[in-house]
């Protein structure tokens, strides 16, 4: 930074204080934030006041309501008015005031038992409230982290809402159809990207103590194998705090950091939870740059980012796919990339060049695939990460966050050396296959850092693309990038002092881009000469240069260069005409059907116009002169058709006019008006086809209006002269282009709007001796001095609208009532014209008109706190005195409406005209909210266009600047919310519901739009609305017609993004469209026949299961939060407004909340007992039926049980004969089940205490109680299944601590470890009848009655869609709660079924009996010993019976069955299915098909247990190792899945004991003993099936064989599944497969070689550490020296791939790099041709990625090799042996042109320096024999194909004597020569 930017940042500082001082003085307090732009409306004095009268109100009445506990509507409806406070004044309150809103809203987020969506109400509020960190430091907040950490498990994790006891807004919902279900998705995210935001902005107000304490609550969930380690981490990622201040650390990351890193580095495959490690290490570097020494880990974190792009590699990769599915995350790796540069090593900017330079061939155009988008995100945001990084160090306030610390900022070099390393992708990817969209915005980010390393080379690929017609990509691609780095080119600055001179040659040489024939190419080319003139003022400033004498050199060129603007500017204009010459829509367009424009039209016409408008707002008055009257003659000389043509020339025409409207008018006005008088006469009036010129200079009048509105009043009376000539012509395309005209005078003359968008405030002066024009080149806005030049209405203009309103909307609006009242018949025409006058009156002037006005309408709601409406000051003062035309449009359009209804119902024009004045009479106040959106979204995409990252703090261009603060004058004109509902607009509401229920389905859609919008508005109107739109679906009616009927259910069905009516979320709306809806089936005129009612009704069920939450039933508010309101209502500054409650008043609130409650209770159970009677209505149709059963699951809650009526009835469904029913029934009854569930106590222990942790301790000579190690220690071994110390007898069953979750005691025991009370203190199982309440009686008569036992399970094992039935989780459910809840009552009544089940071979009733199964053993969880043992005896003999009749369909089913019963059990629980399990599981018996599923099983069961069965795995595995040798390709693939799993747990994760459990490296020992018979011997191993008679010593080596396909199928299950690689064993096994695996690329070869290849690809992927890199060489070079070339050729293709997954690994052992390349050289010379040519490759692979470089010794060596001489060839005699071995010295010279030609092939995309020397010496081979003179022809047409694109630019690089050379190579010779 320069001294002067110095001087410059500073000088805010000062500023600031004073400004302070004043805000003081105004507000009494200093604001936190308030916007900025607020200070710079025309109004603003007024603001201070109006803030702080509604920050008082907000104050008092939120303290109000929470202190007479009303959470709604009251807390509600006041938490809503404080974000909007925020909206319009940002945080503009005291700092005391804002850390009291963030507590009160922490403690209401947090109450336990509120209502989900206003959970997330509050929650977004607080996330605003805490968004700017900067404003309050821990010192003034701390936040507990606990209630936020049991918010998140209670609604992430819960434990009901699967049983539907629970409706999370888009939980997933028993009925929904797929198109619904991406909707889910987004909507679930939406719960859960709230919780995580509202976390992440809490996070840094944690206190001090609490990483300790998520430290003592997570940790003993790390348990690698269980799913908890998923939510362990993502705990850790989510709320641990790494903001805290340095002498803090020891307290913060210090006590995890270590841990954690050796955790990373220690897993090897990839686990789900790996993505949650990088994101908290990225945020962790983010926030302590400087504090952590990152160094060792620096090429471990790169190889895995590397890794983690999954780029292809070598022609035969495998993927494995969880690679792809837990790939990190862009964002996160950028971040952490960012945060290692710089500081004393510079290690991370030397691996990140690296980086860029291995992976740079993948940034050419040519290349893509599926990794292609993660390369170019990479590309885009790492630039913008490293720009926000400087600016926090270097622009950035400073706040309590701790600072880098001086070592370890950026310093200049460091940045250059970014830029560099980062410039070469970044230029390759502007033409990538995914657009140029992201290189432009890293390009933006890198001209911020160094302008002159960047530009240039963008500026060299510009100028050729704008000279170049065949190539249009080039081009786009080129000026996109143009535009991203315009404002660093314009502003020029110390770096880059010539930038500016560029900016004139590129604007000209745009200009022919403006072409009518290439839609793309003229977007883009307006877009970037507007970008450019923006940044330019143009200005004619050449005679400076011999006026002035102290210019530099530069800006003498660029003075003179400025005298080309007015060519420029003239050219442009020339262009643009010819463009609109093409496009007129006799060229366009054949046939004449079709007048409006096209959408490309359209664009196109908007961006001529703003394009244009920029051109002349930037440039000096006198250029503007001569474009004005060029434009002037242009368009009053022709006469264009109004529809493309004329509207992009009236357009043009505007724009002159807004820019100088004095000048411009004096042209148009006159001559329009003089045209318009001159033809119109009275024939001319009533024609229905208009002369051509009179409409185009009608539309020129109306556009070039829109102006300047004083300007507009000097010719007042001749436009009034015009109006009421034209407004009632009888042609309708003219009548609307008088309309518009009246419009857009009215508009011009009353709104408030800037009227300059100049770059530099007060417009262009012509240079002066003190001014020089071209200094404010590239110039911010400066936002102290915007001088922002408003237009508002004064006196004179505001008669002159009230003028203009007297004198003609009164006479329309006479007109319109005399035709109601049928004193005049007027034809519909004539009706449609007056209403369109009306409209456009309304539309123009609405910002004048005052709102409507009316009586409250009373008792929609009773509420203790005010709610009324906030009015925000929009710089209009309402004169009271005229009359409000407002409010006689409205008197004049109902009685019309009403009229209209009655009397010509198909007159639709007129209705659509009316329903537009009522949506404007409601909510037009000068803005339309869809065009606020859309400007504000063209604002956001400008901005980030042309941001400056760097320097932040609002330093955009004046225009945007003005624009911004327009922007926000717009939002307080539409800041309608809560506003008062009155009974005028109940009116209204009711005549647009009439309207929306009428018989013309397209006024029916655009009534119910608006009434849509008018619901969002008032306060409270849809309890008014509610009952008129149920009266249409009411069944006694009888005069509703089809289209009333269908209307009223689009009314309750609502929009996409609207309410709906038919499911606000409260119990009084629900009681009363839910059972209507029912209903509605009896009504008349409902018809099921017709599908779009079908499809109605469908859509609202679906909707309404779609975004129905659960209500809540409980609304109070806990102490703390009131105690925290006390507070806000003692504050000062503003005083709240209503004081505190009266204690009386308190209690009152106190009671009704109490009464609230109740009440909600008996809505609810009068809901249910309405949809219970419709259900038993005989004449209900199905539909409705199954409607009104969908809502009955919708009642179910976990806080409240459902009433036993409703039990019954699902019950009784359990047995319906329609199977939608039956599976609703089922998924209620298991909710129904978990609601009658008695809960357990369960009680708090110390681990420690347990007597058999005790035992087990002493047993190992107490070794240190609280050794840190995880894994299988002394204190946990007791857990573990022990087959000698079994709970086989009563006593035993009752000492046994059972521990059902399987994570407790793997790491480290929690402090508190919560078990079940011993069994006499739980309550009593075995109720008799008599002690049950009423739903437990009826579930229990139910099931004890036989018949209806045998109808339930004839429906279970029926089978629903053939094939597609799998083991169903919900009847699982159903039966656990059954076993759990009623013991083993109904045993006895399922016995003879499951018996009889179990034989039949049925898909179905297999699936039945599994399903039982489960739920029986999952459900006997607290039986008593004996029931259990019964239990077993019973189920023992039916598994083993069932699993020898297993079948293809029901293995699966089986599998589920055995995992879902020990998911979360002690092993020593179900000690009898273990023993039963591996009673000897590959027996033979009954095939091989049964071996196989009975391991399946056996797994599943296994698996679920982890770590806890260590003896069982050993027993499994003693069997298993003698049948490893299987014939049957089925068993060997099941056997090597099992091995995966019993080696699952042998892992190698620090702090961890070696396991108990079996162990790879003794297994491996075993194995390779056996396959000794393969490994010695030399011959070729072959897949022998024996003849039965050949015994021997053949045998041995069969067998091994056959083991052999079993090991190969383990290693491939286990390459994907486990955490770690076992690379030491693995490397025993290398040579082996080495020998087999087959070098081409075809499928016909068998089975163990197919998988020999897999497994080789899958290791080679293996991420290896350093320590390991020597071994795998050594075992390398010794394959390489084998007698197999295919072993030798296969080490190749393996290296290659070894080497770039573990890049930076190997890069940082020399030793190893060298070891590498003389392994490639050495096989570079192999005798074998194939070995040599695969050498070849895999060298220019390690060159082309950087591994290995072309060095002076390398190119020597090849070159010597080259020139090996051949030995003369003797002559033969004939018929004698062709020597067919190549001689030695042939082998030498062929490896010699294979080294050159790989140093060639190694840069495919450009010309190194020592390349054409090697091309030459290449050339000398053309002619050897063969195979030489093969390898250089491919080389050489290899060559030609890669360079062929930018030729010309590389032929720079050679000689003359070179290229002639290479000609005469490259082109192949003529036949005819």
């Amino acid at each position: 930074m320069t001294v002067s930017n110095i001087i410059e940042v500073e000088e805010p500082h000062l500023g600031e204080c004073n400004m302070k001082k004043e805000a003081f003085e105004l507000l009494g307090f200093v604001p936190q934030k308030d916007i900025v732009y607020n200070k710079l409306l025309p109004y603003k004095n007024k603001l201070d006041e109006e803030s702080n009268e509604i920050l008082a109100q907000i104050k008092g009445n939120l303290g109000r309501a929470v202190q007479l506990r009303e959470i709604w509507p009251g807390v509600l409806f006041w938490t809503r008015k404080l974000s909007t406070y925020m909206r319009l004044y940002g945080r503009k309150f005291s700092k005391e005031d804002h850390v009291l809103f963030v507590k009160l809203v922490y403690e209401l987020v947090t109450i336990p038992k509120l209502e989900i969506s206003m959970m997330q109400s509050f929650a977004r509020l607080l996330i605003s409230l805490l968004k700017k960190k900067e404003l309050l430091s821990r010192e003034d907040l701390e936040l507990p982290w606990r209630p936020l950490y049991e918010l998140q498990d209670r609604i992430l994790y819960s434990k009901t809402e699967h049983l539907g006891l629970n409706w999370f807004p888009s939980s997933l919902r028993p009925r929904s159809s797929s198109k619904y279900l991406i909707v889910k998705l987004a909507q679930r995210c939406s719960v859960e990207a709230v919780l995580k935001a509202l976390i992440k902005n809490c996070r840094p107000y944690f206190p001090e103590s609490a990483t300790q304490e998520m430290l003592d609550e997570w940790k003993p969930l790390m348990c690698p194998f269980d799913v908890t380690m998923q939510k362990a981490m993502g705990y850790f990622e989510l709320f641990l705090p790494t903001t805290l201040p340095l002498e803090l650390h020891e307290k913060g990351f210090k006590l995890w950091f270590d841990d954690l890193i050796k955790l990373w580095v220690s897993v090897q495959n990839l686990p789900s939870w790996e993505v949650h490690l990088v994101s908290l290490f990225a945020r962790l570097a983010n926030d302590n740059i400087g504090y952590i020494d990152w160094d060792p880990y620096i090429p471990k974190i790169f190889t895995r980012i590397l890794r983690s792009l999954n780029l292809p590699v070598g022609s035969s990769q495998m993927l494995v796919s969880r690679y792809l599915t837990n790939a990190y995350d862009i964002s996160h790796v950028v971040i952490w990339i960012s945060a290692l540069l710089g500081g004393p090593s510079k290690q991370t900017q030397t691996q990140l060049s690296g980086f860029f330079n291995s992976i740079a061939s993948f940034f050419y155009p040519s290349n893509h695939g599926r990794w292609l988008m993660k390369l170019m995100k990479l590309l885009q945001r790492l630039p913008a990460s490293v720009v926000r990084r400087l600016h926090r160090e270097r622009y950035r306030t400073p706040t309590w966050l701790s600072p880098v610390p001086e070592s370890h900022r950026l310093s200049e070099q460091d940045i250059t050396d970014f830029v560099e390393s980062m410039k070469q992708p970044v230029l390759l990817a502007m033409f990538s296959k995914t657009g140029s969209l992201d290189a432009a915005q890293a390009l933006q980010n890198l001209a911020l850092l160094r302008p002159e390393l960047v530009i240039p080379p963008v500026l060299e690929k510009t100028y050729p693309a704008m000279e170049t017609l065949t190539e249009p990509h080039q081009l786009i691609a080129t000026l996109s990038c143009m535009i991203g780095v315009a404002r660093s080119l314009a502003s020029g600055g110390q770096g880059f002092p010539e930038g500016p001179t560029h900016m004139l040659p590129l604007l000209m040489r745009a200009l022919p881009g403006i072409d009518p024939n290439d839609f793309r190419k003229c977007m883009i080319t307006f877009q970037f000469i507007a970008t450019f003139v923006t940044l330019v003022p143009l200005v004619d400033c050449s005679s400076a240069v011999q006026a002035r004498d102290d210019l530099t050199q530069v800006e003498k060129e660029l003075c003179s260069a400025s005298a080309e603007f007015e060519d420029f500017v003239l050219q442009f204009i020339d262009r643009c005409f010819v463009l609109i010459d093409t496009s007129t829509l006799e060229q366009t367009r054949e046939e004449m059907e079709t007048e409006k424009m096209t959408p490309l039209e359209s664009l196109v016409e908007l961006g001529l116009s703003s394009t244009f408008s920029t051109i002349l707002t930037q440039c000096s008055l006198k250029i503007y002169q001569v474009a004005l009257e060029k434009i002037f003659n242009f368009s009053t000389t022709k006469i264009f058709e109004t529809h493309v043509a004329g509207r992009m020339v009236a357009d043009m025409c505007r724009a002159a006019a807004k820019c100088h409207p004095a000048e411009a008018l004096k042209l148009f006005v006159p001559h329009c008006c003089n045209a318009i008088l001159h033809m119109t006469d009275e024939e001319v009036l009533n024609e229905e086809e208009l002369d051509k010129e009179l409409m185009w200079n009608l539309q020129l009048l109306s556009e070039v209006t829109r102006v300047d509105g004083d300007k507009l009043l000097l010719y007042s009376s001749q436009l009034v002269e015009i109006l009421q000539l034209t407004l009632h012509l009888k042609c309708k395309l003219g009548y609307n282009l008088a309309c518009k005209l009246l419009y857009h005078i009215l508009r011009s003359t009353s709104l408030i709007y800037p009227t300059d968008y100049c770059s530099v405030p007060g417009g262009f002066k012509h240079h002066t001796d003190k001014y020089l024009p071209i200094k404010d080149w590239g110039r911010t806005g400066d936002l102290c001095n915007l001088d922002i030049q408003w237009h508002m209405p004064n006196t004179e203009e505001k008669e002159f609208v009230l003028y203009l309103l007297d004198l003609l909307l009164k006479p329309e609006l006479q007109r319109l009532q005399r035709h109601t009242q049928g004193e005049q018949d007027i034809s519909r025409d004539d009706v449609l014209q007056s209403l369109s006058i009306v409209h456009h009156c309304l539309l123009g002037a609405g910002s004048l008109l005052p709102p409507l006005h009316g009586e409250p309408v009373p008792e929609l709601i009773n509420s203790m706190v005010q709610l009324y409406e906030t009015n925000v000051y929009t710089g209009v003062d309402y004169d009271l005195s005229r009359e409000n035309y407002r409010e006689d449009i409205y008197k004049a359009i109902r009685p019309l409406l009403h009229h209209t209804l009655e009397h010509s119902e198909d007159d639709t024009k007129s209705l659509f005209s009316i329903i537009k004045i009522i949506n404007d009479l409601l909510h037009f106040k000068g803005s339309h909210k869809h065009e606020f959106d859309s400007r504000w979204k063209s604002f956001s995409l400008v901005k980030k266009s042309m941001e400056n990252m760097l320097h932040g703090s609002k330093q955009h261009i004046r225009a945007l600047l003005i624009d911004r603060v327009m922007l926000q004058h717009e939002l307080r004109n539409l800041t309608m919310e809560g506003c008062d509902y009155m009974t005028i607009h109940q009116d209204l509401m009711n005549d647009l519901l009439r309207l929306s229920t009428s018989r013309y389905s397209q006024v029916r859609g655009k009534a119910q739009n608006v009434l849509f919008t008018a619901l969002g508005t008032y306060n409270f109107c849809c309890r008014d609305i509610i009952p008129a739109v149920l009266k249409y679906l009411d069944p006694n009616r009888t005069d509703v017609t089809q289209q009333q009927f269908k209307g009223a259910l689009y009314c309750l069905l609502g929009s996409n993004s609207g309410i709906c009516l038919a499911n606000l979320q409260y119990w009084d709306c629900i009681a009363v469209t839910w059972p209507a809806i029912v209903h509605s089936g009896m009504s008349p005129s409902m018809s099921l026949e017709k599908p779009s009612v079908v499809r109605l009704f469908d859509d609202l069920a679906d909707k309404i299961h779609r975004q129905y939450e659960t209500i809540g039933i409980d609304f109070s508010i806990p102490e703390s939060c009131v105690d925290v309101a006390l507070k806000l209502m003692k504050s000062s500054n503003p005083e709240p407004t209503p004081h505190a409650a009266s204690e009386q008043e308190e209690l009152e609130g106190t009671q009704r909340g109490q009464q609230k409650n109740k009440d909600s209770v008996l809505k609810y159970e009068k809901l249910v007992a309405d949809l219970l009677d419709s259900l038993y209505d005989r004449n209900m149709p199905w539909k409705f039926e199954q409607i009104a059963i969908g809502f009955l699951t919708l009642m179910l809650r976990d806080d409240h049980p459902l009433p036993s009526s409703a039990v019954l009835f699902f019950i009784q469904s359990l047995n319906h004969d329609s199977l939608l029913v039956r599976n609703a029934a089922i998924s209620a009854v298991s909710g129904i089940l978990k609601q009658l569930k008695r809960p357990h106590k369960k009680v708090a222990v110390n681990p420690f205490d347990i007597s058999e942790l005790k035992n087990s301790q002493q047993s190992c000579d107490g070794v240190s109680l609280r050794c840190l190690m995880a894994g299988d220690r002394a204190d946990n071994q007791w857990l573990q299944y022990n087959s000698s110390r079994l709970p086989r007898s009563q006593q035993d069953w009752d000492e046994c601590c059972f521990i059902e979750k399987t994570h407790w005691g793997y790491s480290t025991w929690p402090r508190k470890l919560m078990l079940y009370a011993p069994p006499e203190e739980q309550p009593k199982r075995d109720k008799t009848r008599e002690e049950m309440n009423e739903s437990e009686k009826i579930i229990y008569d139910h099931f004890s009655d036989q018949l209806f036992i045998d109808q339930l399970v004839k429906f279970l094992s029926l089978e629903d869609r053939k094939g597609n039935d799998k083991f169903s989780p919900l009847r699982f459910c159903l039966f656990k709660g059954l076993f759990r809840n009623f013991d083993d009552a109904f045993l006895p009544l399922l016995k003879p079924h499951m018996e009889h089940l179990v034989t039949d071979s049925h898909e179905s009733t297999q699936r039945c009996v599994a399903e039982i199964i489960s739920g029986l053993i999952r459900g006997s969880k607290h039986w008593s010993y004996s029931k259990v043992e019964k239990l077993w005896a019973l189920l023992c003999p039916l598994l083993r019976t069932a699993l020898s009749n297993i079948t293809i369909e029901t293995y699966a089913d089986w599998g589920t069955c055995i995992a879902t019963a020990c998911e979360s059990r002690d092993p020593r629980k179900l000690h009898w299915l273990f023993e039963m399990l591996m009673e000897s599981p590959v027996n033979g018996e009954g095939g091989s098909f049964v071996d196989a599923c009975r391991l399946y099983v056996l797994q599943g069961g296994l698996a679920q247990q982890e770590w806890r069965v260590p003896e069982l795995l050993h027993r499994l595995l003693q069997y298993l190792e003698p049948k490893l040798t299987q014939v049957y390709k089925n068993v060997r693939e099941r056997i090597g899945s099992v091995l995966t799993y019993i080696f699952m747990i042998d892992v190698n994760l620090p702090h961890t004991q070696p396991t108990t459990s079996p162990r790879i490296g003794e297994f491996t020992e075993r194995v390779l003993a056996r396959l000794k018979p393969l490994t010695e011997g030399e011959e070729e191993i072959q897949n022998h099936v024996v003849e039965e008679n050949i015994k021997g010593d053949h045998d041995e080596r069969t067998q091994a064989i056959k083991l052999l396909k079993t090991v190969l199928k383990w290693l491939m299950t286990s390459a994907g599944r486990s955490f770690s690689s076992a690379v030491p064993e693995q490397l025993r096994l290398l040579p082996l497969l080495f020998k087999i695996a087959p070098v081409e690329n075809d499928d016909s070869y068998d089975e163990m070689k197919r998988d020999a290849k897999t497994c080789l690809s899958l290791m080679s992927q293996g991420l290896l550490y350093s320590e390991q890199i020597p071994q795998v060489l050594s075992t390398l070079e010794e394959i390489s020296r084998s007698s197999s070339w295919h072993a030798r050729y296969t080490v190749l293709s393996y290296l290659q791939i070894m080497v770039f997954y573990n890049l930076f690994t190997f890069l940082c052992d020399a030793k190893a790099v060298s070891d590498v390349r003389a392994l490639v050289l050495c096989l570079l010379e192999d005798e074998q041709l194939e070995v040599r040519e695969m050498a070849a490759t895999t060298l220019s692979g390690f060159l082309q990625c950087n591994f290995l470089s072309i060095d002076e010794p390398m190119q020597s060596h090849f070159e010597s090799l080259s020139k090996t001489r051949l030995p003369k060839r003797k002559r033969r005699e004939l018929g004698s042996v062709v020597d067919t071995i190549p001689s030695a010295d042939l082998v030498r010279r062929h490896a010699g042109v294979l080294g050159l030609s790989a140093c060639i092939l190694s840069s495919p995309y450009d010309v190194p320096t020592w390349m054409p020397q090697i091309l030459m010496g290449l050339s000398a081979h053309l002619n050897d024999t063969q195979p030489i003179e093969m390898t250089v022809k491919k080389t050489l047409s290899d060559f030609r194909r890669t360079h062929h694109d930018n030729w010309q630019e590389h032929k720079q690089k050679f000689t003359d004597d070179q290229l002639l050379v290479l000609t005469d190579l490259l082109v192949s010779p003529c036949y005819y020569a």
